[in-house]
């Protein structure tokens, strides 16, 4: 069952729908006494200082109180909610890499099972398989430890229907060698990612350091810096021949949705700045070789990191325009 709000009891137990508003305002330097005149001015909820006390009290003891971020809601609004999530996640991240349906034709495909003419059977099943690899995601939040099973389950969902090549597998690391193009001194230069024989060592400690940091998201800071450590660290290796960039921008958020967050989406309108950022720290940093660091620390990391805190507004607000039915429904 969802959270329903009581707005007739003034107690801290009402402040769970806030809670990512509450700790944001302790992260800008806050008052109890402020944060509790922000709720009331922004929210009208009739609350006192020592309930805002009593809440960060109650959610210290219990570090993730509500983990997932569509819980304080009733079905309707998190049944909404999760499908307006599903379709931008999935049409942003194939449109990145090139799908041609667009986010209406996206969301009929993924509603009502259409089929729209004129366009590649191929996207379709690419659309298909991005929202299967978004459940398998959800599935994975009570996981203790993420595998190599999971990630190739995740593979073979994003590149179902794909023809099987012993160089080109679908779930396991790639057999070839791959790579990426951009500018370097204003000409046009291939840069590959780690080598077919590295990736297995490589991947293993991508693995190891993942999970490290699985549940390390607990501020919107550190929820930044986990995104932008997993999907950089993933995308020097692609350790598939195909669907690296779908599979970054799917596991990077588990740290974000097992601390309660939403996830971070990227707009397929930014793809050009999105490729530059990438380019911009493979090319700084180079090949990365077996015994490496998996994350060489530079300055196009931060700039990446300014872009995800921009993108991950959208979905802020996706969850913030729930929180605001629910508070007018109890009225």
């Amino acid at each position: 069952m969802g959270y329903v709000l009581d707005m007739n009891k003034p107690s801290s137990s009402k402040l769970v729908p806030f809670d990512h508003e509450i700790q944001r305002l302790r992260e800008q330097g806050l008052s109890l006494r402020d944060i509790a005149e922000v709720l009331r001015q922004e929210h009208g909820l009739p609350v006192t200082y020592n309930a805002v006390f009593y809440y960060l009290k109650m959610r210290e003891r219990r570090p993730q109180p509500f983990r997932l971020f569509y819980e304080p809601f009733p079905a309707d609004i998190r049944d909404g909610l999760m499908r307006q999530f599903a379709a931008l996640w999935t049409h942003d991240s194939t449109a990145i890499e090139g799908n041609t349906l667009t986010l209406g034709e996206t969301m009929k495909v993924l509603e009502l099972g259409l089929t729209i003419g004129g366009k590649p059977l191929k996207d379709h099943e690419e659309v298909y398989g991005h929202a299967k690899a978004i459940e398998l995601i959800y599935s994975l939040l009570e996981t203790a430890k993420i595998t190599y099973a999971h990630l190739f389950d995740l593979h073979r969902s994003v590149m179902q229907k794909v023809q099987i090549d012993a160089l080109r597998p679908v779930g396991n690391w790639k057999g070839e060698y791959n790579g990426t193009t951009g500018i370097r001194d204003g000409k046009p230069t291939y840069m590959e990612y780690a080598s077919p024989t590295d990736t297995p060592a490589l991947m293993a400690r991508w693995l190891k350091a993942f999970n490290r940091k699985l549940d390390t998201a607990t501020s919107p800071r550190k929820a930044i810096n986990s995104y932008a450590w997993a999907h950089l660290a993933f995308v020097r290796i692609h350790p598939f021949f195909d669907g690296n960039g779908r599979l970054a921008r799917l596991i990077a958020n588990l740290p974000l949705l097992r601390s309660g967050y939403p996830p971070l989406l990227i707009a397929a309108e930014r793809r050009a700045e999105y490729i530059d950022l990438l380019w911009n720290y493979q090319n700084a940093v180079g090949v990365l070789q077996r015994q490496a660091p998996l994350l060489p620390p530079h300055p196009a990391i931060a700039d990446f990191k300014s872009f995800l805190a921009q993108e991950w507004k959208t979905s802020l607000e996706l969850v913030e325009e729930a929180r605001q039915r629910l508070v007018e429904r109890n009225r």
